[in-house]
């Protein structure tokens, strides 16, 4: 029985793989994959921007055995040295005063959930308990993460959803301003939409909630899960903006391919949560922390986010030479971009990956692609190339 066969007897099938469409990877370097038959792939979904540098990069391979030969995991009851050091450093490259370390994105928007309730409870008092969200949006998979998503396919089968969550149109101030009651503690939105379809937030509509949540003492909170880490050509998505958060939450690309979650608290709420009210078992591992600290190295290099900026304007205007009968809407921020389609989205990316292109396709409609941060133009231009061979196909 080879690997597909043996996957589909005995993983919970929770992804839908099609065994004609899924390719099985044995092994990445850089900006390329390979399967099982030693075809190579140019990857521009990077483990849905988990792979920021590329697959195996050296620093972070090295720093991982590293870690590994000396300290592999030990209680958070003790101290350890590799985490208190990335907490000092994400500290001092960003806005936030103290950190939270979990596992995964949907872990850290948890977090930054039990946060804000705390928070209402505890500086606004009565029952401030309420979220404001947006539509469109994505938080994550648990129950409360995933009713604070903004999407009614998610949550469809998994009701009673958890209270305590309103929704509100992203890039519409009005729209927030309107659900914000006596119950409201927080307001939570991605600085660029990622599942729904890479929508980035207008400057204006951010720097507003940030004076609608000063205005009625609520807590601003940015997931930058996805578009996070130097995705959009800054290290945090909040720095396209002149806008500081008061909570906002890394993950996916942070520990170079090992599972980390970061939620980064600033001054108004970095006291909120007490000893025992939170908790990770795994959360700052030292051998993630070690990998991410590789990370940071790389993103924090002279010319590294210059490049991803010049990267995404680059490959933003090659995808704009593309077929307008074909194309809606290009849509991008950095390395983070959306091509909406007129149709035939999933046909497209089906067809991109039989070329030896790997995109991703969301909702039938979009396709999104998050490229490695490290691709040249001549990686762009390969890209390109399979796109317009395969919209050449496309009836």
């Amino acid at each position: 029985m080879d690997i597909k066969e043996l996957e589909k007897e005995y993983i919970i099938d929770t992804y839908g793989r099609q065994p004609e469409a899924t390719l099985l990877i044995e092994r990445g370097e850089g900006v390329y994959v390979w399967d099982d038959g030693g075809r190579r792939y140019l990857d521009f979904v990077s483990g849905l921007a988990v792979n920021n540098l590329g697959h195996c990069h050296p620093q972070v391979v090295e720093a991982v055995r590293r870690q590994a030969g000396c300290l592999m995991h030990t209680s958070n009851l003790y101290y350890t040295r590799q985490q208190t050091l990335l907490a000092e450093r994400l500290v001092q490259l960003s806005c936030a005063k103290k950190v939270f370390f979990c596992n995964s994105g949907t872990e850290t928007n948890e977090a930054a959930i039990k946060l804000a309730r705390k928070y209402g409870k505890q500086v606004k008092g009565g029952d401030a308990y309420e979220i404001i969200t947006a539509y469109r949006s994505f938080h994550g998979r648990t129950l409360a993460s995933l009713t604070a998503t903004g999407q009614p396919k998610y949550h469809k089968g998994f009701e009673p959803l958890v209270p305590g969550f309103r929704y509100a149109h992203f890039n519409d101030l009005q729209s927030f301003a309107e659900q914000v009651t006596e119950k409201t503690a927080a307001i939570l939105v991605e600085p660029v939409q990622g599942e729904g379809g890479v929508y980035p937030a207008a400057p204006e509509f951010l720097q507003g909630l940030r004076r609608l949540c000063d205005e009625h003492n609520l807590l601003l909170i940015f997931d930058e899960v996805q578009c996070g880490m130097g995705r959009t050509g800054k290290l945090f998505a909040y720095e396209h903006y002149g806008v500081e958060p008061d909570i906002f939450t890394l993950a996916k690309a942070l520990g170079g391919g090992l599972p980390i979650g970061v939620m980064a608290a600033g001054e108004k709420a970095a006291g909120i949560l007490a000893p025992g009210e939170h908790a990770s078992t795994f959360g700052g591992n030292s051998v993630v922390c070690a990998a991410a600290h590789a990370v940071l190295d790389v993103l924090t290099g002279e010319g590294f986010l210059e490049h991803v900026a010049r990267l995404g304007e680059y490959f933003t205007g090659r995808l704009q030479e593309l077929s307008p009968v074909k194309t809606r809407e290009i849509r991008s921020l950095g390395l983070m971009i959306g091509l909406e389609m007129t149709e035939g989205a999933a046909d497209c990316a089906r067809l991109c990956q039989e070329e030896g292109l790997l995109v991703n396709c969301i909702g039938g409609k979009i396709l999104r692609f998050l490229p490695p941060l490290i691709i040249t133009e001549e990686h762009v231009d390969a890209a390109i190339c399979i796109l317009q061979n395969v919209f050449d196909r496309l009836p």
